[in-house]
């Protein structure tokens, strides 16, 4: 099997965190995928998620 794209990466990284991964995609992560690469999505999702609520904060606060 080929190596997960990055949007493949993206994807599976936002489907898992709200908890909505499929068992398929979740065994395809694990035998194709680095683990690299998700912990560094993980990462930059986790601070754009973090970002966007402080933004958000910020606006109704103001």
């Amino acid at each position: 099997m080929p190596k997960p794209s990055l949007y493949h990466v993206f994807k599976s990284v936002i489907a898992a965190g709200i908890g909505v991964q499929s068992n398929k995609n979740r065994k395809i992560d694990f035998v194709t995928g680095s683990l690299s690469s998700y912990i560094i999505v993980g990462l930059i999702v986790t601070i754009l998620f973090i970002s966007v609520l402080c933004l958000i904060v910020s606006v109704v606060v103001s």
